[in-house]
């Protein structure tokens, strides 16, 4: 059963038709005990199937424990968003409602390598001088 209706998937196919690079969602789940881990690898799924241009890995999160700790996935449904390179991009739960047009907005940001940033941000990131993790915090509502 779809999980996005017929004009979601229009809307959808639309904002991705300008995505030129390829774009893997790695989606990191586990089968006991995982409140929506089987709707997030089903919904992504479903976004990558809408775009030739995206793709999609399964990932256990126990069986594939080394994976997940190194792309820093500490707990699950996790999806990380991938382009020619990694961004650090993680979402964590499942990205619907407000935060699924933010799961489309990071694949395009992706795809096309670009943050999105002003120059001015930019160069304030820039003078960052050690790691530094960025977490939003939300609640479905």
């Amino acid at each position: 059963m779809a999980l996005l209706n017929e004009q979601i998937r229009k809307d959808v196919r639309q904002a991705l038709a300008d995505v030129e690079n390829p774009v893997v969602f790695k989606v990191f789940t586990q089968e006991i005990e995982c409140q929506y881990c089987k709707e997030t690898r089903e919904l992504v799924e479903e976004v990558a199937g809408l775009s030739d241009k995206l793709s999609v890995e399964v990932y256990d999160f126990v069986k594939d424990a080394a994976i997940a700790e190194s792309m820093g996935i500490d707990k699950v449904p996790a999806v990380a968003v991938i382009g020619k390179k990694d961004y650090g991009i993680r979402m964590f739960g499942i990205p619907s409602g407000y935060e699924f047009g933010s799961l489309i907005e990071s694949v395009k940001l992706v795809s096309e390598g670009e943050s999105g940033l002003s120059p001015t941000t930019k160069q304030q990131v820039a003078r960052l001088t050690k790691p530094v993790t960025v977490q939003v915090f939300i609640t479905p509502t």
